[in-house]
């Protein structure tokens, strides 16, 4: 073995065993004594705006240096808005209702023991995740308020960003009371510190990747730790033949151009054949106004010369970009079949009015949030009322959709007695 991957497993498993002796203390942290801790991070970001800023510019620099997409360089890219956004979401996570210690069910068994099911912290959380800087300090925020301790290794375009948020956070938390090793930054930007910390699961309980798709394969493939996940966001969205034609573009147009890079954005959209008279045009022309290339399937195209035909590959795809595939399909029954073989279980909707076909769709589409009347761009924490979120996840085992403050919990069962034995 060579020395400097010596050096990482020695540094790594130490910071696993500072967040394991940490975690038991956030465990039994009072609400107002984490509460605090938060506010004072929250501030402490806000006064060192200048200097993440600052920090922030030398990673764009380099990222565009490297050929880093536009969409990459906007998950990365910070500016006095985001870093509010950051310090005010510490905040209301500090508002909200604590997730440990609820008691989640409670019985009396016939012998006279008492069993109450209680949640608890899950631990030590190992975060992996790419570009972008406010991961560091959403994620940071959420562990804390559900006792967690957590372990932060974000992408290397990203370096100088997340050194200091995660600086400033954690000096401000000690002052305010955090236990020492309660929020680490993994500070090797080689990628065998991951490797490593994959296999650390004698002090880490959960690892949560947030990234692309060849990122969270390649942290399925190699953990011994527990992983949630979504590979990516391929979200559709069905134009049924009965809606409100002006909704349903405005639905649309919003889902797919109000941030392309994100992965509730819309990629593939589902028109009833029924629909196109009235639809199609319209559409066309908005998302021509928007600058989107259209790909699109024989009877679509027929439509309008421009647009391009798209190959199976498309339906599969995430592009994160201004592109959108299209399909005309003969019925809610065949839209749902489409999603639930091409789509990714992330986000995907209806625009109808007609309720029994609504129905059908949110009942028999297979995906963590599926959507009536409404954009998919609302597939995240904040805007479920968790504050930010720890990811998203397609999973079905333990957490499904945005992860809160409540998927950061587990339990544990309390059991009373005075004197019981078992014949």
């Amino acid at each position: 073995m060579d020395t400097e991957l010596q050096e990482i497993k020695s540094v790594l498993h130490k910071m696993g065993q500072k967040a394991l002796n940490a975690s038991r203390t956030l465990a039994s942290l009072q609400s107002e004594a984490k509460n605090d801790i938060l506010k004072q991070m929250a501030d402490a970001i806000d006064s060192a705006s200048p200097n993440i800023l600052e920090a922030n510019a030398k990673d764009l620099e380099a990222g565009r240096k490297a050929g880093l997409s536009a969409a990459m360089l906007d998950r990365l890219r910070l500016d006095k808005k985001r870093v509010k956004e950051m310090s005010d979401g510490l905040r209301y996570v500090a508002s909200l209702a604590d997730p440990v210690g609820r008691v989640l069910s409670e019985t009396t068994r016939p012998n006279g023991l008492k069993i109450k099911k209680v949640s608890v912290p899950l631990g030590v959380i190992g975060i992996i995740y790419e570009s972008r800087p406010n991961v560091t300090v959403d994620a940071a925020g959420l562990c804390l308020k559900a006792g967690n301790a957590v372990i932060l290794r974000g992408g290397s375009e990203a370096f100088n960003s997340n050194l200091i948020l995660a600086d400033c956070m954690n000096k401000a938390g000690i002052a305010a009371g955090l236990p020492d090793g309660a929020v680490q930054l993994v500070a090797y930007t080689d990628r065998r510190a991951v490797n490593v910390l994959l296999k650390m699961d004698d002090c880490i309980s959960l690892i949560i990747p947030r990234g692309g798709e060849g990122l969270i394969r390649t942290v399925v493939e190699q953990s011994t730790i527990p992983v949630i996940k979504h590979y990516k966001g391929v979200c559709h969205l069905y134009v049924d033949a009965d809606c409100d034609y002006n909704a349903a573009l405005s639905i649309v147009t919003n889902a797919k151009v109000q941030r392309p890079s994100a992965c509730n954005a819309l990629e593939t959209l589902l028109i009833d054949v029924k629909a196109l008279p009235e639809f199609a045009k319209p559409f066309i022309a908005a998302m021509k106004k928007h600058g989107v290339e259209l790909r699109g399937d024989e009877r679509f195209c027929q439509w309008d010369g421009t647009i391009k035909p798209a190959d199976e590959d498309d339906y599969y795809t995430e592009y994160l970009d201004l592109v959108l595939a299209v399909k005309v399909v003969d019925s809610v029954e065949a839209a749902i079949a489409h999603i639930n073989q091409y789509g990714s279980k992330h986000s995907d909707g209806i625009i109808s009015s007609q309720p029994e076909r609504v129905e059908k769709f949110m009942m028999e589409v297979d995906s963590a949030t599926v959507y009536h009347n409404a954009s998919t761009r609302f597939t995240d924490g904040s805007e479920f009322g968790m504050g930010a979120e720890i990811g998203i996840s397609t999973d079905k085992l333990h957490a499904r959709g945005p992860m809160g403050l409540e998927e950061l919990t587990s339990y544990k069962y309390l059991i009373f007695g005075d004197g019981q034995i078992r014949a």
